[in-house]
């Protein structure tokens, strides 16, 4: 019994390494959305995309037998995200001066309710890939001697829980860290908008691989080759987005 609980907690651990990690997509992509409200809106903004994000992740529990077949929910999600950078890219690089005047204008108009709505688009796809790879990991676990609930072993379904709870706080943190350091190097945003659009690049190779679909393998999201590729471009942007940008002019007085 006790080898039982020693492997539920070590898959806990590696879960909740896990959800770390798919909530850094999730984190930064509601900073991103997030940015252009007034102050006293961002941090509103970030706690109820939390709030729905827990919601959509909870139900996606309950409802991932239906969700795993449902691939148009990540297809509208990865369009989303690429739409997110493309347009931005375009907007910094190819536009006027008048057109980019414009569009900052539009972006500190920003209305609070429509950015709310465009985080819970976000936070659907990202919740039923959370789900999806906590699902993975932990029905491999051993039958536990506690009642069912939600369709699956108590056991199982109380790491989920755990590890998805794990992930939304972390989600949280770095939300609002991702906001700060926007707000510190502003030449970071390009960067960011760029990693938004590979985040959408991976959802998009997820639908690719669905069953209906069949474009890609099935395994193929998850296969070492593609992994490696996807953080290796990840991480290529983070760092050359860091070094190419500069810090708040504000900051640089205030030093």
């Amino acid at each position: 019994m006790e080898s039982i609980w020693l492997e539920y907690g070590w898959t806990l651990l590696i879960l909740i390494g896990l959800e770390g990690i798919l909530s850094a997509d999730n984190a930064l992509v509601l900073a991103v959305i997030a940015k252009n409200l007034p102050e006293e809106q961002k941090k509103r903004a970030i706690d109820y995309g939390i709030l729905m994000a827990f919601v959509f992740r909870f139900a996606a529990i309950f409802l991932i037998s239906f969700l795993a077949g449902v691939w148009q929910v990540q297809a509208i999600g990865a369009a989303y995200l690429i739409y997110l950078g493309v347009k931005h890219v375009i907007h910094t690089f190819f536009s006027s001066k008048d057109e980019d005047d414009t569009n900052k204008a539009e972006e500190k108009d920003a209305k609070f309710w429509p950015t709310v709505a465009k985080i819970g688009v976000a936070d659907i796809a990202f919740a039923i890939d959370s789900i999806l790879a906590a699902v993975a990991l932990a029905v491999t676990l051993p039958p536990s001697p506690l009642p069912q609930f939600g369709g699956m072993d108590g056991g199982i379904f109380a790491v989920i829980v755990a590890g998805t709870v794990a992930g939304l706080v972390l989600i949280k943190f770095a939300a609002n860290w991702f906001v700060k350091l926007l707000d510190k190097r502003p030449g970071l945003e390009t960067t960011a908008y760029l990693i938004v659009a590979w985040v959408g690049v991976k959802l998009a190779v997820i639908t690719l691989s669905h069953d209906d679909i069949n474009v890609l393998p099935h395994s193929f999201p998850h296969s070492t080759g593609w992994t490696i590729i996807f953080w290796s471009i990840l991480l290529a942007l983070a760092i050359g987005g860091w070094f190419l940008s500069g810090k708040n002019s504000s900051e640089k007085e205030e030093k």
